[in-house]
C-alpha cells in the first residue's frame, strides 16, 4: 500500500467493535463523565489532505490543521459548531506555520502541534465527547496568554453579563465594553467569577452542552482570586478560553511550562461531570504519551495542615501556594482551618492565609515528589482587624465587597443604570459602610466626606487613621484631610498597570496607607463632628471612570 494510502487509511483501536451503521444510538456515561453512546462511528484518525481528523468512536469528530495546528472543526452528532469570523479555535490568536503530528497509543490519539519553542496538544479517548488540550510555553518568545475556542454564532443563547449584540449596543470604552438601550453594560470581562470558583464554563441549549473544564492553572498567575476572560458572546460568535497568562489586573510575573489538561467538551445538555475537574481527572493514560514537561501523579506531592488559629469565624480563609514556577490553592475548613492541597510540583513555596482575599499570614514550605508534608496549627499573625479601633468602615478581608456597588463592579462597568450613585457622604454608625463607594475616582467622585464624633478623652491624643486599598488604576492614592489637618501625599504602590476597575477586577497588590493624625487636628467641642475628607491624587490623568482611582478595602482610626 502507497504511504499517501496509508495515510487516509483510518487507525482502530485494536479489540474495538464496529456497531452497525443502523443501530439504535445508546447514550452512556464514560469513565470521564462525559455524554458517550455507541453508534456506527470507529475510534480513529485520518488526513483529509489539509487536516487530521479525529473520531473519537463517541459523536464527536474534530480536525486538526496541518499546517497550524489550528482545531478546524468540531461536528457534534454531525453538525459543526467551530469557528466565527473566518477565524478557527488555537492558542492566542493563532500560531502559524507550525508542526503538526498525529499518533494513536491504544485507547488514545495525540495531535502534537510545535511553534518554535511553543509545544501544544489535542488528545481524544477512545468513546468520549471531549478534546483533552495542554500548552506548553517554554519562554517569552511567542506570547501565549490564552486559548480559545470558537463556537459559531445563532447556536446557544446569547445572553449574559458577557454577551452583547454589535448591531445594537454601544462601545463605551476600549473597544470591549458596550452599554444596551437599556443603560445596562456587557463586556467579556464581565464573567464575575474568581479562578477558584470556577471549574467549567460553556453554554447550553438543554439538549446540547458544550463546556471548557479548566486545567489546575497551575502554570497561571494571578492565584486563586485572579478574575479573568472565561467566554464571551455576541451576534457574531462565542468564545471559551483557557487563560494561560493574561496581563488584565494582573500581579504575577508569567510562569512557564506545561499547562493542562484542560478540557473542550460535548454533552446532552447537562453540566459536565465532576470527574472532569481539574481536582478530580484521572490523568494516568497522559504518562506515557511523552509530552513535553508532563509530571504526573508519581512525581508530585502533597501540603496539609492540621488548622489554622486566630481566625475570624465570619470569614472564609484560603491557603495559597506559589514560587517562580507554580502556583496551588486549598480552601480552609470553616470549623478547624485545616487544609490539604495535593498534586503540587516538587520545590519551594510561599505558603500564604489569606482572610477573605487578604494575606494574614506567610511562610515557606517544601514539597518533594511522592511525600506529603504535614503542618503543625498556623497562627494568623497579621490581620489589621486585631487592632483597637475607634470607628471602621468595611472589614479588613482584601475586597470591597460590604461596600455600595461592589457586587455589581464584578460584572458590569461603572456607569451602568444598575449602580447606585457615586457620589454620597457618610456619617459613621447606622449604614455608613454599605452607603460609602467600593471605589473612589478623582474625576468622580473626589472629595467623599466622613462625619465622626470623639470623645473628650479621644480629642486629647494623636491616632493613626488607615486606609486599605485592594488595587489603584494609574497610580491613584489617597490624601487625606481631617477638619484643618492635610496629610502629606504618600508615594504609590506597585499596582497592574492596565484598566481594572472598568472591567470587572478589584483585585491588585493590597496595600496599607497609614497616616498619623495629631491632636490639634481633632475637633475640640466633642458635640461637633470631625470631617475626614479623601482626595484621589496621582501624577497621571485621565478622565471619568479611566481617571486614577482606587478600590477601597477598609478605612479605621484606630485608639
Amino acid at each position: 500500500m502507497s504511504s499517501h494510502k496509508r495515510s487516509l487509511t483510518r487507525r482502530r483501536v485494536l479489540g474495538a467493535t464496529a456497531v452497525a451503521a443502523t443501530a439504535t444510538a445508546a447514550a452512556a456515561v464514560t469513565n470521564s463523565g462525559l455524554l458517550a453512546t455507541a453508534s456506527a462511528a470507529a475510534f480513529g484518525y485520518s488526513d483529509d489532505g489539509t487536516n487530521y481528523v479525529v473520531d473519537t468512536g463517541a459523536q464527536l469528530v474534530f480536525k486538526v490543521s496541518k499546517s497550524t495546528g489550528d482545531l478546524t472543526s468540531l461536528a457534534f452528532r454531525g453538525k459543526e459548531y467551530e469557528g466565527y469570523g473566518g477565524k478557527h479555535s488555537h492558542v492566542e490568536s493563532g500560531l502559524g506555520a507550525s508542526t503538526v503530528s498525529v499518533k494513536q497509543s491504544g485507547a488514545t490519539i495525540l495531535v502534537s502541534v510545535t511553534h518554535g519553542t511553543l509545544r501544544h496538544y489535542y488528545a481524544a479517548r477512545s468513546g468520549q465527547n471531549n478534546v483533552y488540550l495542554w500548552t506548553n510555553k517554554a519562554d517569552t518568545s511567542f506570547t501565549a496568554t490564552r486559548y480559545i475556542a470558537r463556537i459559531k454564532a445563532g447556536i446557544f443563547p446569547n445572553s449574559g453579563p458577557d454577551a452583547w449584540v454589535e448591531a445594537s449596543d454601544t462601545v463605551i470604552e476600549a473597544g470591549d465594553v458596550w452599554k444596551q438601550s437599556s443603560g445596562q453594560t456587557r463586556s467579556k470581562h464581565y464573567s464575575g467569577v474568581r479562578v477558584m470558583d470556577y471549574d467549567y464554563v460553556g453554554y447550553t441549549t438543554g439538549s446540547v452542552g458544550l463546556w471548557m473544564i479548566r486545567s489546575n492553572h497551575e502554570k497561571a498567575s494571578g492565584g486563586p482570586f485572579y478574575r479573568s476572560l472565561l467566554r464571551h458572546s455576541n451576534d457574531g460568535g462565542v468564545g471559551l478560553y483557557e487563560i494561560l497568562h493574561y496581563n488584565q489586573s494582573q500581579t504575577e510575573a508569567m510562569r512557564f511550562g506545561l499547562q493542562g489538561p484542560y478540557v473542550l467538551g460535548f454533552t446532552d445538555g447537562a453540566a459536565p461531570s465532576s470527574a472532569l475537574f481539574a481536582k478530580n481527572l484521572d490523568t494516568s493514560w497522559v504518562d506515557g504519551l511523552g509530552l513535553a514537561g508532563w509530571v504526573g501523579k508519581s512525581g508530585r506531592g502533597k501540603v496539609a495542615g492540621v488548622g489554622i488559629s486566630g481566625r475570624d469565624t465570619d470569614h472564609p480563609y484560603t491557603v495559597g501556594f506559589a514560587n517562580a514556577a507554580a502556583q496551588y490553592w486549598a480552601t480552609a475548613n470553616a470549623s478547624t482551618g485545616g487544609f490539604s492541597c495535593a498534586g503540587m510540583l516538587p520545590g519551594t513555596y510561599t505558603l500564604t492565609i489569606y482572610k477573605g482575599e487578604l494575606a494574614v499570614h506567610t511562610r515557606q514550605v517544601e514539597v518533594t515528589a511522592g511525600g506529603t508534608t504535614a503542618l503543625n496549627t498556623l497562627t494568623v499573625t497579621g490581620d489589621p482587624s486585631s487592632a483597637n479601633a475607634l470607628w471602621r468602615l468595611g472589614n479588613w478581608d482584601g475586597t470591597p465587597g460590604e461596600f455600595k456597588n461592589a457586587k455589581l463592579m464584578t460584572y458590569a462597568h461603572p456607569s451602568d443604570t444598575r449602580a447606585s450613585s457615586w457620589k454620597g457622604n457618610v456619617v459613621i454608625g447606622s449604614d455608613a459602610t454599605t452607603s460609602f463607594p467600593c471605589y473612589l475616582w478623582k474625576d468622580v467622585n473626589d472629595g467623599i466626606l466622613v462625619y465622626f464624633k470623639l470623645t473628650a478623652a479621644q480629642v486629647a491624643a494623636a491616632h493613626t487613621l488607615r486606609i486599605g486599598v485592594t488595587t489603584a488604576y494609574i497610580n491613584g492614592r489617597p490624601q487625606v484631610t481631617v477638619n484643618d489637618w492635610v496629610s502629606a501625599i504618600p508615594s504609590p504602590p506597585t499596582q497592574p498597570s492596565t484598566r481594572s476597575l472598568t472591567t470587572g477586577s478589584y483585585r491588585g497588590d493590597n496595600h496599607t496607607f497609614v497616616y498619623n493624625v495629631p491632636a490639634t487636628a481633632w475637633q475640640k467641642d466633642t458635640g461637633q463632628y470631625n470631617v475626614l475628607k479623601l482626595n484621589v491624587v496621582s501624577g497621571s490623568s485621565g478622565t471619568g471612570y479611566l481617571s486614577p482611582g482606587i478600590a477601597v478595602d477598609a478605612i479605621d482610626l484606630l485608639a
